[in-house]
């Protein structure tokens, strides 16, 4: 019998839902001082090695047939063999976005589910490395991982952070490589507008803005974040009129750092936010032209360039063509460089791992995660999942390769997936 059969024989001759839901108990019971509830306990867990048992006595492979079928559904086994057969290769780093990714605001009450936190330190265990990518700040990263992980795994020296959407790697246990500041190695001009930015970002606000924003704790990006709920309605007008200042700001910091521009007409700490001085302009023509999101929402917000991208100085140009402006609804406005993002952080975690030939699941929601995506694809060298909420272009991204999109809050189905992939190739 051929692999295909195999499976269909397993999960269609044997009751593959109950040994799952066996396993599932067995994995997740958590730690009650309760004898009956232990006694419970025990009993799944001899009836789940009762089960195990009988299918591997009745395959070949049958130990693997067994875990695969306690693991996975009929879906994702099939789908895990399909991505064999095209690949024929196994999954040797995991590639994580966190918000929307792993855990959801909306499906998970903002927690990385326990089943999810399971799954990671099971195929972690397995010799897979963990590479959290995320745009959010170290310390953050780090005690939320150490929680949900436990500190053994994350000091395992097989487990890293890129933060900040690429800015800086962090990798426990490996000496003067344990931490990457890509930051420091961006041109002095670069580093120097984001400077100016961090520090006029709040003491340069209207009184209004500055009262209802709070700067993100970074350690080179600069990120405004809202004083409401994440995704209410208060969050939405202020980020949206936060982006809006963000960009005027940007610009008349890299009017200020490039050499040659006269009669730019900045006077920093008079923001006045309508848009006439030529720096303001020039940065809000770019970002709308390069951002049709953005564009939405600077003639929403009444700021919509008083000037065509066609008229913003080349050096200007250049220099915007190096930073970016990043918009989340309701969530966040920030700049970050491009010179620096999710793929180059990636890159460096697996030179540290010393990953030399990596084949990665890359998962994400928001379009910095898809130029990880994108690098994956175009050095064959790994896979790409989404929630259903994600950005449609990386969901386009998604659809036109393996086709793995799940419901949000349930990252845990393409764990399985990739589990059973790493299964099969060792088969």
């Amino acid at each position: 019998m051929d692999r295909y059969d195999l499976l269909y024989t397993l999960y269609e001759e044997y009751e593959t839902d109950t040994l799952r839901d066996l396993q599932n108990f067995v994995d997740l019971f958590p730690p009650v001082d309760s004898r009956v509830a232990l006694e419970y306990w025990e009993d799944a867990s001899d009836e789940l090695a009762d089960r195990k048992g009988d299918i591997a006595q009745s395959f070949a492979a049958g130990e693997t047939l067994a875990n695969i079928a306690a693991r996975a559904t009929r879906e994702q086994t099939f789908t895990a063999l399909d991505l064999h057969s095209k690949y024929g290769r196994s999954v040797n780093a995991l590639v994580l976005d966190v918000d929307e990714t792993l855990r959801s605001a909306g499906q998970t009450d903002n927690e990385i589910p326990r089943e999810t936190l399971h799954l990671l330190t099971q195929l972690h265990e397995t010799g897979v490395p963990i590479v959290i990518c995320t745009g959010q700040t170290l310390e953050n990263v780090k005690g939320f991982m150490i929680q949900g992980l436990g500190t053994e795994l994350v000091h395992s020296g097989s487990f890293s952070i890129v933060y900040e959407a690429g800015t800086g790697v962090f990798t426990p246990g490996h000496g003067s490589d344990t931490k990457r500041l890509l930051y420091e190695t961006l041109d002095e001009e670069i580093q120097e507008v984001f400077s100016l930015v961090r520090s006029r970002v709040l003491t340069a606000a209207p009184g209004e803005l500055r009262r209802s924003l709070h700067l993100q704790g970074n350690e080179f990006n600069v990120t405004l974040k809202p004083n409401f709920d994440v995704g209410s309605d208060a969050a939405a007008e202020v980020i949206d009129r936060g982006l809006v200042y963000l960009i005027d700001l940007l610009g008349r910091a890299v009017a200020e750092t490039v050499e040659g521009v006269d009669d730019v007409g900045i006077e920093v700490r008079d923001v006045d936010g309508d848009g006439r001085d030529r720096p303001t302009g020039w940065a809000r023509a770019y970002y709308a032209d390069a951002d049709p999101e953005i564009a939405d929402v600077l003639a929403a917000e009444d700021a919509t360039p008083d000037c065509d991208v066609e008229v913003v100085p080349e050096p200007i140009r250049e220099r915007f063509d190096r930073i970016d402006v990043g918009y989340y609804h309701a969530d966040a406005a920030e700049i970050g460089s491009l010179d620096l993002d999710k793929p180059t952080g990636v890159d460096e975690a697996l030179d540290v791992l010393e990953i030399e030939d990596p084949f990665v699941l890359v998962m994400g929601d928001s379009k910095s995660d898809l130029r990880v995506m994108e690098w994956a694809e175009e050095a064959d060298a790994g896979l790409a999942a989404a929630p259903r909420h994600a950005s449609e272009s990386v969901l386009e991204h998604v659809r036109s390769t393996d086709e793995l999109v799940y419901e949000p809050g349930d990252a845990g189905s393409i764990l399985r997936t990739v589990s059973v992939l790493n299964q099969l190739s060792e088969w």
